[in-house]
């Protein structure tokens, strides 16, 4: 009950059906688990700021409406904003566009103690960028390499990155697109870009399919995320966060004996 990382030596399924996991606890269970995880990601985060040895970059990358939002809210509303930060990549600005693809991602990846959450990310340059072509075929094809070697660097220097690619059907995404122009608090949100990468489906799948075998690697994997249910989503997610963050053995700094010992005389008179 458990996603395994994608491993690009073997077949990458990303058809409707993969968007719905029957390999889970049924709802009540779901639930109780889920909530157990996001109080132990409240502990571990709170460590993670505290011991200041590592970083976590979290990517996350789907189609429209695919939940990213619903994630950062849920998942990560159990950390300390005082420890994490979230960036959405819009459009390249003129001065980003002047500089090589990854200057305006490198400028936000997270310090140590902090987690850092891309919603969409420097993917986006092998996805959008190709399926729209932005850039050539020889240029995105160069990017995939140019990735691994950037997130390789990060992770030598005590940045941990973990990727997950929300995995939405056509079917679901159709409902939530139509939710969100029926109701006002979501309508705004809609833009008419939406319809236009609906409509490139199958050319956004062979992306998205190039992307995860192409860059999820042993320092850096992805994860396949079925994302149609997001009790689902949020179950899995909280599980690998907490995973990955147990195994940094994270632990609280000493504190300086003199601090206590001064603290100790004032606080008694």
């Amino acid at each position: 009950m458990q996603l395994e990382p994608v491993d690009p030596e073997l077949p990458i399924s990303i058809r409707d059906e993969d968007a719905v996991s029957d390999d889970v606890p049924n709802a009540r269970k779901i639930k109780n688990k889920t909530a157990k995880r996001l109080a132990k990601l409240t502990t571990l985060q709170a460590k993670l700021y505290g011991d200041g040895r590592y970083a976590v970059l979290v990517v996350l990358q789907g189609r429209d409406a695919s939940g990213k939002d619903g994630t950062i809210r849920t998942v990560f509303g159990a950390c300390n904003p005082q420890g994490c930060d979230v960036t959405s990549f819009k459009v390249p600005t003129p001065l980003e566009r002047r500089h090589d693809f990854l200057w305006r991602v490198h400028n936000v990846v997270p310090p140590r103690g902090m987690i850092g959450i891309f919603n969409r990310s420097h993917y986006e340059d092998v996805l959008a960028a190709r399926v729209h072509g932005i850039v050539g075929k020889p240029i995105w094809m160069s990017r995939y390499d140019q990735i691994n070697d950037f997130e390789r660097m990060l992770i030598q220097n005590n940045v941990i990155v973990l990727k997950f690619f929300l995995h939405v059907s056509r079917a679901e995404q159709r409902r939530r697109l139509l939710k969100r122009v029926e109701e006002e608090d979501k309508n705004w949100k809609f833009r008419e870009g939406d319809l236009d990468d609906r409509r490139l489906w199958d050319d956004y799948t062979d992306a998205y399919h190039d992307m995860l075998r192409r860059t999820s690697t042993k320092e850096a994997p992805w994860y396949l995320v079925p994302s149609d249910d997001n009790k689902v989503r949020n179950y899995f997610i909280t599980g690998i966060m907490v995973r990955a963050l147990r195994k940094l053995k994270l632990r609280y700094p000493n504190a300086d004996p003199n601090v206590l010992l001064r603290a100790e005389q004032i606080l008694t008179v």
